[in-house]
């Protein structure tokens, strides 16, 4: 078989088992969603390549130890090599988040929804950028968007709550 079908093959594959797992995440209770959750991030994870998956790793770990410009270089050789692997943007935007880069993080956000639109962690980054940054109505709304694919996201539900209140508490 070409190396294009096999490929091809192996992408319909995931994305046939993240589709059942999307929709296994809809209807799953609270305790089921949280092993969901985690089948789906381990999914994101896989960029077909070992060394992409070390160097995945290797800016996780740099990142764990709170070195955010390591943690930033290796996502970014991932991006250079594979710029249509999500998880690699998605990681990159969480290091210049915790970097205190919102503009660069937000960028990468862009980058992970167009390439993977249900993407419920970059959505619950991108509103918390926006609740940190004083809009928290576009934060209510990216909130709302990341628990409509991920009903039980931990802490989504909670910062809903909490904005709603805030936005009823300024209308006089």
């Amino acid at each position: 078989m070409p190396l294009f079908l096999t490929c091809a093959a192996a992408f319909a594959q995931d994305n046939a088992k993240l589709d059942d797992l999307f929709q296994r995440l809809k209807t799953a209770e609270a305790g089921e969603a949280g092993r969901i959750e985690t089948e789906i991030w381990i999914e994101w994870s896989k960029s077909g390549s070992p060394a992409l998956d070390l160097l995945l790793q290797r800016g996780k770990d740099a990142m764990d130890l709170g070195d955010f410009p390591a943690a930033i270089e290796h996502f970014s050789a991932i991006i250079d090599h594979d710029p249509d692997f999500a998880e690699a943007w998605n990681a990159r935007a969480t290091a210049f988040y915790m970097a205190g880069e919102f503009g660069p993080s937000v960028a990468d956000i862009g980058h992970v929804l167009t390439l993977n639109p249900r993407h419920f962690g970059a959505l619950s980054g991108l509103a918390l950028i926006l609740e940190e940054t004083g809009k928290p109505e576009r934060a209510l709304e990216v909130y709302r968007a990341a628990i409509a694919i991920h009903p039980h996201m931990q802490g989504a539900a909670e910062a809903i709550e909490r904005l709603e209140k805030e936005a009823e508490g300024q209308e006089l």
